[in-house]
């Protein structure tokens, strides 16, 4: 008989990459995670964990295993589902993460009108950004995010994660509004390519976004100064220190002298919904993606 207790630190170790970083995530130490992986792997009779440098790796076994695991993790979930099934209004605790700009147009607004719509529900919101927000969702700390699609996302064939496009976010080429371009309703990128840029810090996943948009307009921008806040960016902008692009759902300090112009080709960034497997068979779960998917939208109004 498995003990699923020690499959979840197996599954932990694979979704952190090390024995130390899944004990901290699951609150042992790294001599107990390495005692009950040593344990389940005699239980099973295979090698779970080999040496690799100074570190281990899972062992084709272990890559085995945890296919098998990840199943038996999504039906467990489903069964906790079924047994606790409230065919009632959606009641209980509802916690809901994603990046700054997914908390202020997006979630505050979710959490404000499925108070008024489901008094029984009680929604918890959490700042967080990849890959905080799936180690969240895959220790249960969260039932639902709100995410950017970046290359450091789990890949959508992720079985232990169930990610759902929820809208495109348009970037607009921002400019202060005595530039030459500040009047047109559309502008090609390259027609900034001569101009001083403000980009994303590099930790930022919209910066790779940024850079391939100009990229695809066929120039590599002169980057003179980096924001990781998309008001400081604006600020930047307002002081005549460059041009950059602004994601349309990011509002920024009103009355600045800058202006918004949209871009040709639309460039943008796609924002997905993401839970546990099967999570979104939950009620509450169910009630906040039909709520997010009418929010989404007005929200780009």
């Amino acid at each position: 008989m498995i003990d699923l207790r020690r499959l979840h630190v197996l599954r932990a170790v694979a979704h952190y990459g090390t024995v130390t970083a899944a004990a901290r995530a699951l609150h042992f130490t790294p001599s107990a995670a390495s005692q009950q992986i040593r344990q389940l792997a005699r239980d099973l009779g295979v090698d779970l964990l080999e040496p690799q440098g100074r570190g281990v790796r899972l062992t084709p076994a272990a890559e085995s295993l945890l296919a098998h695991a990840d199943a038996i993790q999504a039906r467990w979930d489903q069964a906790e589902l079924d047994l606790r099934a409230d065919h009632g209004d959606p009641a209980g605790v509802l916690r809901v993460t994603g990046f700054p700009v997914a908390v202020s147009v997006l979630l505050a607004p979710l959490a404000a009108r499925l108070g008024e719509r489901h008094p029984r529900l009680s929604v918890r919101i959490t700042e967080a950004v990849v890959p905080a927000i799936f180690d969240l969702l895959f220790e249960g700390a969260a039932d639902l995010a709100v995410v950017e699609s970046t290359p450091h996302n789990p890949p959508m064939s992720d079985t232990r994660f169930d990610q759902q496009p929820l809208l495109d976010d348009p970037f607009d080429l921002v400019v202060p509004d005595a530039h030459a371009l500040a009047g047109r309703d559309r502008v090609d990128l390259a027609e900034a390519a001569h101009e001083p840029w403000i980009a994303p810090v590099p930790e930022s996943p919209c910066r790779l976004q940024v850079l391939a948009a100009c990229g695809a307009a066929g120039f590599t921008p002169e980057v003179v100064h980096h924001a990781g806040d998309w008001n400081a960016t604006a600020h930047l902008v307002a002081h005549g220190l460059g041009v950059a692009l602004i994601p349309r759902l990011a509002h920024v300090t009103p009355h600045l002298p800058i202006t918004r112009v949209r871009c040709a080709g639309d460039p943008h960034r796609r924002l997905l919904t993401a839970t546990r497997a099967g999570g979104h068979a939950r009620p509450a779960v169910t009630a906040a993606l039909r709520e997010l998917r009418e929010l989404a939208p007005t929200a780009l109004a």
